[in-house]
């Protein structure tokens, strides 16, 4: 019985456990029992270890300077500016071409009539409306001859000047004479901005 003792004395905790469950089935199952709750702290060592190593996933992002925001608020300003002028000039192309496909015939004869004479002889806007309407001239509705005007691609400072070098080169006119001529009811009937660019741009 002594020795006994001393056998079960000498035997580790869980050699003594399993005896006591009544064989080696409990020492197999206590054996399992111990590997996993060390497993289980070393996995939980290196998740931990791998969180306080592993780099933040979420970058912190820099602040910018006062001035640095305001050069990016206006780029971005910039860009949405400039994406809506685009927008609208698509549109508004658009809708001038439809207008022009879905346009009465008269309407698109009387803008190739104002084109004419924009490119030809640097006519004015009102000289080409009172031309396409006149009795005298191309007879044009008035519906039409609007139409053509609101219609018709011309740079009116640009034949206000081309006319004031004619008159210049040809009949040998004053600057002031010129201006008269280019804003008289009974001459060109340009306006007084388009005639004033003209004199000012005479001998560029």
């Amino acid at each position: 019985m002594a020795e006994e003792k001393k056998k079960k004395k000498g035997l580790s905790t869980g050699a003594w456990v399993a005896i006591s469950c009544g064989g080696c089935s409990g020492l197999v199952i206590l054996f399992f029992v111990i590997v996993g709750v060390i497993a289980g702290a070393s996995g939980s060592k290196d998740k931990a270890d791998k969180v306080a190593t592993s780099p933040t996933s979420t970058a912190t992002a820099k602040t910018l300077t006062p001035e640095e925001q305001k050069q990016a608020d206006e780029a971005k300003a910039k860009q949405e500016a400039e994406a809506k002028a685009k927008k609208e000039a698509e549109d508004k192309a658009k809708a001038e071409a439809e207008a022009k496909a879905n346009a009465p015939a008269d309407y698109k004869s009387a803008l190739n009539k104002a084109t004419s004479y924009s490119n030809t002889m640097h006519m004015s806007k009102r000289g080409i409306y009172d031309q396409l309407t006149s009795e005298y001239g191309e007879q044009f509705s008035a519906e039409a001859a609007q139409y053509a005007i609101d219609n018709v691609k011309a740079d009116w400072n640009a034949n206000a000047l081309a006319k004031a070098k004619s008159y210049q080169d040809t009949m040998s006119m004053s600057p002031s004479a010129i201006h008269g001529q280019l804003t008289s009811e009974y001459g060109e009937k340009f306006t007084q901005a388009e005639a004033d660019y003209a004199i000012q741009h005479l001998n560029d």
